[in-house]
């Protein structure tokens, strides 16, 4: 797997790729969305090498630089601009002319900063620090964040207007939780990689239930994560036949539990449902659900109940009203009801839950 490599052949990543042939011939910017780890970049450097633009590609990360800093960055300065600037320098603007420029967590950028952004899209132009001539830009713009920069407008922390600008063609990259039917490819390209790039002896190989560990694992980090782990794994393992113990033990930042386990750790999430909170708890102002009280009477019609069946029954219909509330957006459904996304994700996995088709 090279630096411009996307892998994978599930329905989300054929979809991301046929987004990417889409617009990858055009100038129009381009605003990529994923998770810390999803591989943004990666889309960025793909969308530039099968655009027509003959220059390189220029990256620079919003975060990671001070604020302060971060406009003589993006724009460059005119020698005597401020103390130290003793000639003048060109910034990542110019320096993508003929290019594509990739402003990677642009959700992250101050908001002072937005508005000369937002002036550089509209005019083409740009002002190096310190100077008032108007330089010409002639690049690609694609952007990228792992925000929610909806929300971000809401709250008052990104310009609605540049929103607008850079959100001309978005493409949503998946987490790695949600496209688990491509980890065997990731994790067979990653082998290959790392062993290039560390010229490593013997690999690891992973049996089925390796494998399958992989695929049950959340992935909070997604691909990059994975990457890790598989270079734990020939760092710990040269040459081994690794199974999903040795996976479960020695190579997962959290332990996965195996299905039965789950399943025990689930029956006791429920066994508190009926207890009041401690004392000193946060009060709850929402309006409280309907008690169960009439379930006391099923056994004057039942003989014995399948109390675990029915609780599963009763998660199924409400994790699939929930998507359908929701319009099948995974997150929102989280948020109705009460779960961590990831958790959702996992419990749709488990009860062969798909999202409503629209």
């Amino acid at each position: 797997m090279d630096e411009n490599e996307l892998v994978g052949q599930s329905a989300a990543m054929r979809d991301v790729r046929r987004l990417i042939d889409i617009a990858a011939p055009s100038k129009t910017t381009i605003l990529i969305q994923g998770a810390t780890g999803t591989g943004k970049e990666l889309v960025a450097r793909s969308i530039h090498k099968l655009s027509s633009r003959k220059g390189e590609m220029v990256s620079i990360n919003c975060s990671a630089i001070p604020a302060e800093l971060l406009e003589s960055e993006l724009f460059g300065y005119e020698k005597g601009a401020f103390t130290g600037a003793e000639k003048m320098r060109q910034g990542r603007f110019e320096m993508a002319s003929g290019g594509t420029l990739f402003l990677d967590e642009i959700g992250d950028m101050p908001l002072p900063l937005q508005a000369k952004l937002l002036r550089a899209i509209e005019s083409r132009t740009i002002q190096r620090v310190g100077g008032g001539a108007d330089v010409p830009i002639d690049l690609r713009l694609v952007c990228a964040t792992h925000q929610n920069i909806e929300a971000d407008i809401e709250a008052g922390k990104f310009r609605a207007d540049l929103f607008y600008r850079i959100n001309v063609f978005p493409i949503k990259i998946p987490e790695l939780a949600e496209r688990t039917v491509d980890i065997p490819l990731i994790v067979k390209a990653l082998k290959k990689a790392i062993k290039k790039q560390n010229d490593f002896g013997k690999l690891p190989d992973f049996d089925d239930s390796a494998v399958q560990e992989f695929m049950r694992y959340t992935w909070p980090g997604n691909v990059r994560e994975l990457r890790n782990v598989v270079e734990r794994a020939c760092l710990l393992f040269p040459g081994s036949k690794l199974e999903g113990k040795h996976v479960r033990d020695h190579l997962l930042r959290l332990r996965a539990p195996d299905p039965a386990e789950e399943q025990d750790a689930l029956w006791a999430a429920t066994a508190d449902l009926g207890i009041s909170p401690p004392k000193g708890a946060a009060t709850i102002t929402e309006a409280p659900l309907p008690h169960p009280t009439h379930y006391k009477d099923w056994f004057a019609f039942f003989d014995n109940i399948d109390l675990r069946r029915h609780l599963q029954e009763v998660e199924v219909v409400l994790i699939e009203a929930a998507l359908e509330k929701s319009d099948g957006m995974v997150s929102l459904a989280a948020d109705s009801l009460k779960l961590r996304r990831t958790t959702l994700i996992e419990k749709m996995k488990k009860f062969l839950i798909q999202k409503p088709t629209l």
